[in-house]
C-alpha cells in the first residue's frame, strides 16, 4: 500500500469556498489502476487558519506515480493555478509506504 497526502493551510475566511472547491470537482482517481480511496480531511483551526489534506491510497507507488503523469492527472488539475488564493504557500507533499496493516476484524 501507497499512501499519497497533501496538506493545505487555508485561512479561515476561505475555508468554505476551499472545501465546496474539493466538494464539486470531477475526480478521474477511479479510473486510474492500483486507486484504493481518496479522503479529504479538515483537521485543527488554528491562529485562524485550518489545516486539510488530501489523502489517496494506492495499491503500491508505481500505481501513484502513474497517476502523476496521466492525462487524467492533468485533466484533475488543469485549473490548480485558479484556486491557490484560497490556501497559504504551497501543498505540502508526503508520501508512505505501509510497512504493516493491522484490519479490523469482521464478524458475521
Amino acid at each position: 500500500m501507497y499512501l499519497a497526502m497533501n496538506r493545505f493551510t487555508v485561512p479561515l475566511e476561505n475555508a468554505a469556498e476551499f472545501e465546496e472547491l474539493w466538494l464539486s470537482r470531477e475526480s478521474r482517481l477511479q479510473d486510474m489502476a492500483g486507486f484504493v480511496s481518496f479522503h479529504m480531511l479538515r483537521g485543527p483551526e488554528e491562529s485562524g487558519s485550518v489545516l486539510y489534506a488530501s489523502h489517496t491510497v494506492w495499491e503500491n507507488e508505481d500505481h501513484f506515480r502513474a497517476w502523476t503523469t496521466s492525462a487524467e492527472f492533468r485533466a484533475s488539475h488543469a485549473r490548480a493555478g485558479d484556486t491557490r488564493t484560497l490556501y497559504d504557500g504551497a501543498p505540502r507533499f508526503e508520501g508512505f509506504t505501509s510497512i504493516q496493516s493491522i484490519d479490523a476484524l469482521q464478524t458475521t
